[in-house]
């Protein structure tokens, strides 16, 4: 079970990482000319604070659990994860976009919190 969680939190990590240091490091405009047109809805504060939040939840299903480190945040972190892909999902479906990919990401957070938690706490 180990080796399952760590390949979902790996590939998990690789989505939120790249998704959120777009976020955290590209302007309003940039992200909507990308294809992110819900930022307008947002102010440039908020898009900056998910994308960190993004990347600080990748480095959180990684590091804790690799470095034997408080590795219930390894969960905690997919917990935060899905908790913020519920918003994005929220968020598509009140514009009419599409919300495939946030709600992908959101399945594969929670699956991610149960392996993490079965891991850690088993």
């Amino acid at each position: 079970m180990t080796i399952a969680l760590w390949i979902v939190n790996i590939l998990l990590a690789a989505a939120f990482l790249a998704a959120g240091s777009m976020k955290a490091t590209r302007s309003k405009e940039q992200l909507a000319a990308a294809g992110m047109a819900w930022t307008e809805d947002y102010s440039a504060a908020a898009v900056r604070l998910i994308g960190v939040a993004e990347v600080l939840g990748a480095v959180g299903l990684v590091l804790p659990l690799a470095l034997s480190i408080a590795p219930i945040l390894t969960p905690v972190a997919a917990v935060a994860l899905a908790a913020t892909m519920v918003g994005a999902v929220l968020t598509h479906v009140r514009r009419r976009e599409s919300f495939t990919p946030s709600l992908v990401l959101g399945v594969v957070s929670v699956v991610s919190a149960v392996l993490g938690f079965l891991v850690v706490l088993g």
